[in-house]
């Protein structure tokens, strides 16, 4: 009768065997992390060889820049970009504070393209007839002609403004009373200048430089 041999059972590794083996495990998967992983995923290269290899370029990708032209003689008209208008060069802020004498007026505007953009803030020490609008150019020599966007007595008013048309575009306030009222206008925006119109209608332009200039003035009647 024959039997059946024993299946034999191969020899645990030794100690040694296992330390080896880890060893060499470890020692390869640091190769791998200092040689594949860090340069292409952090840019990081200690041994220099992701360089070699071109895999740091995939860490750090080139950026490719694209300005818009920069000129100063530019309109500040809007290019539509999506839901973003893209303007040759940097709006500009202003400040501008009157003393309006009793019951007289002045008018604050500023040059703006078609589509171009504002926010405005001001208070005023008192109630003060109250015009915002628009001036198209004068043509052949004629009037300019007005447009009215919000005519109505006002002590203070924010908000902002696309321009519906190349002209200027402004504010408009009367002194209804006896005593001097304190007006202070405060706006950021893209427009190239701003101008003063007084009472006895003489025009006096604002040139906008740096941001934050206050300029003061004191309306009194003729």
């Amino acid at each position: 009768m024959t039997t059946k041999a024993e299946p034999q059972t191969a020899p645990a590794p030794s100690l040694a065997t296992l330390a080896k083996t880890t060893a060499i495990v470890l020692a390869a998967a640091g190769l791998i992390l200092m040689t594949i992983i860090l340069p292409a995923e952090y840019g990081i290269d200690p041994l220099g060889a992701g360089e070699r290899l071109g895999l740091t370029a995939i860490a750090n990708p080139p950026v490719t820049i694209i300005e818009m032209p920069k000129s100063e003689g530019a309109p500040l008209a809007p290019t539509a970009n999506g839901p973003i208008g893209e303007y040759p060069h940097e709006f500009k802020l202003d400040t501008f504070e009157v003393a309006l004498g009793p019951y007289d007026y002045l008018e604050y505007k500023y040059s703006m393209e078609k589509g171009a953009t504002m926010v405005y803030s001001w208070t005023a020490s008192a109630g003060v007839h109250h015009d915002m609008h628009g001036e198209h150019p004068a043509v052949g020599g004629g009037e300019p002609e007005a447009e009215s966007f919000d005519k109505k007595d006002r002590q203070e008013a924010a908000g902002s403004y696309t321009a519906p048309f190349t002209g200027i575009h402004g504010w408009f306030w009367e002194n209804p009373g006896g005593d001097t009222i304190k007006i202070r206008l405060t706006t950021a925006g893209f427009y190239s200048g701003a101008i003063e119109i007084r009472s006895d209608r003489t025009r006096h332009p604002h040139t906008l430089h740096a941001p934050n200039v206050v300029r003061t003035g004191t309306v009194s009647a003729p």
